[in-house]
Parts: structure tokens; sequence; C-alpha cells
């Protein structure tokens, strides 16, 4: 009775569309004088509104994948065929997958990018994909373990000016790359290292700085008793980092060295500007003589263009697919100190 009599006075004191839409704000979660809102119903709503946002979100960072996955079955082998990647929206009007013809396969652009040679005599995709394994691989592994060295010797080993020197390798990193790559371009060239890649795989074994500062941090969240434990037992320092400092900090060395992967798998502007079109670029290096300013061997066929970029793509989507908790925890306990 008394429910029903307060709403009998709400709606004498206010009018009916005001009743109303004080109504209507209310079902959405918002508190108006002619009505109180439920808490549950306002974050119900609340709720709604973050995970549209989110899903759009979600939406515009998987439609560029997917149109690349679409469009490297489209068939544009035919001359005057490129506007089907324009008119693309969902999936390509005429592709491989179902095509009359009997000479278009339904990998046929994937095929065509296995077996071309980039314009380039002797380079295949086979030597491009072995050329960029050794430019991520060999550098990576080597120049993680470096920096990793570097991280326990500014974080574990008290000498004099530890913080001084690596606050001035840090300051490092605020200069420009651009601004030293006509010295690099002149001395790696003076050295012979661009004509056969070694300028991308020497450089990187001596570690990165960055790298060293999240080891860093890494171990600063590591108790030092060990360390004195260890030492009292007679252990030196390189025994205790490969016996100790190493197996700890494998997570955040594995995160940083996945990272490090995929940034050297993608290294397009090494390849292209100090290696140049030669046997040694790299194979984001090759995707990009495909097209070569319309003058590469599928210059009109974009099709085998996108489906190189899928290829390319692949390995570091996966790799991160698999490892993103480890690299995700890793980057969290960073900020951790003793």
């Amino acid at each position: 009775m008394e429910n029903e009599t307060m709403v009998i006075e709400e709606k004498k004191e206010y009018s009916s569309f005001r009743y109303a839409v004080g109504a209507i704000l209310a079902f959405f979660g918002f508190s108006s004088k002619t009505h109180r809102a439920s808490k549950k119903r306002a974050k119900l709503v609340a709720d709604i509104f973050t995970y549209i946002i989110l899903l759009f979100g979600t939406f515009l960072m998987v439609y560029p994948f997917w149109w690349m996955l679409a469009g490297s079955f489209a068939d544009t082998h035919n001359p005057g065929t490129t506007g089907i990647l324009r008119e693309m929206v969902w999936w390509p009007s005429t592709s491989t997958i179902g095509n009359s013809d009997k000479t278009v396969t339904m990998f046929g652009n994937y095929g065509d990018f296995f077996g071309t040679n980039f314009g380039i005599s002797g380079f295949s995709f086979w030597r491009a994909l072995i050329n960029n394994l050794i430019y991520s691989i060999v550098p990576v592994v080597i120049g993680v373990i470096t920096s990793a060295s570097a991280a326990f010797a500014f974080s574990k080993i008290n000498w004099i000016g530890r913080n001084a020197v690596f606050y001035f390798l840090l300051a490092a990193i605020m200069v420009p790359g651009p601004s030293i790559m006509t010295a690099q371009y002149s001395m790696y060239g003076a050295l012979n290292w661009r004509s056969n890649g070694l300028v991308l795989i020497i450089p990187g074994m001596f570690g990165s700085i960055m790298t060293a500062f999240f080891i860093r941090q890494f171990l600063y969240g590591m108790p030092t008793s060990i360390i004195e434990a260890a030492k009292i037992d007679g252990a030196g320092y390189f025994r205790i980092f490969c016996g100790f400092i190493l197996p700890l900090a494998m997570p955040a060395i594995m995160a940083q060295g996945l990272l490090s992967f995929m940034g050297c798998w993608n290294n397009y502007m090494g390849s292209f500007i100090m290696v140049g079109k030669t046997t040694a670029a790299n194979l984001p290096h090759a995707l990009a003589l495909l097209d070569n300013n319309g003058s590469g061997p599928f210059a009109s066929n974009y099709a085998v263009v996108i489906a190189g970029s899928v290829i390319c793509v692949l390995p570091v989507m996966i790799l991160f697919a698999c490892f993103q908790k480890l690299i995700i925890g890793s980057l969290m306990l960073t900020g951790s100190k003793e």
C-alpha cells in the first residue's frame, strides 16, 4: 500500500512525460528524482557498454588479418582483375577456391610465392626463409645471453660507477636511429658486412640495452642471499650466472628473446637499407621485391603479395599466441624489487 501511495504521489508531482523519461533512465541504471535505479542493473548496463566497446576494438584489430587471409585466395592472375581486392569486404568475388579454371589451384597464390625468384638470380623463397631464420635466431640467442650477463652485472654485482655506466648506456636509447644510420652504412660497408648479411647478425650479438634493462629489473626481485651463499661455497660469478641466474631468470629471458625475435623477423628496414637487393635479403624485404615499384615479377598480381604477407606474419602470430602469458607475466614482474 505504501509503495502504491508513493507512485501515485510521484505521478501527481511530475508530468507523465518526465515520469516516463525517469523510468527509461532507471531501466538503464541511471537514478532520477522520479525513480531510483537498481545498482545491479546499473552494473549490468555498464558491463554491456564495456563489452560492446571491447568487441568493437577486437573487430578493428582482427578484421585486417581476416582481410589479408581472404585476399590471399583472390584470383588476380588475369590482367585487370586487381579491382577484386579494392571491392572486397569479407571475401573476394572471384577466388581460387572452387574456381572453374583448372589452371588455378586453391593454393595457387601461395605456390607462386614459394616458386618465385623475386627478380634476383639464385634467390628463392627458401633462401629468403633461411636468411630470416639466421638473422632472427643467431643474434637473438647470443644477444639475449649477452644482455642477461650485463643485467646481472648491473643488478647483483657491486662495483664503482655501476649506476653511472648503466644510465649512460640507457641514455643512448634517446639517440634517434636515423641520425646514425649514415655512419653505420659507411662503417659496415668498409667492413664488407652488407653484401653477405653479417650486418644483420654481428651487431645484434652484442645485446640490447633495453633487453638488459628489463632483465635487470627482473633480477632486482631475486634475493641476493642465493648469490651470497654460492660465493661462500666457492662459486665464481660465471658459475653463479650460469648455474643460478640463467635458470631463475628464464621467464624474463624467454620473454625478451621472443620480443627480440619478432623484431628481427620483421626487420624490413635493416635489410632494405643495409643489405640491398642481393641474395642476402631477408623475407620481408623479399616480399617487397615482388612488386618492386611496378617492375617486380608479381607487380599486377597483388594476391600473391598478400599470400606472402600471410606467410611472413604467421610465425610471429603463432609465437605470440603460444607465449603471450609468458611475455605479459615477465613484463609485470620487471617492476618488483627486493
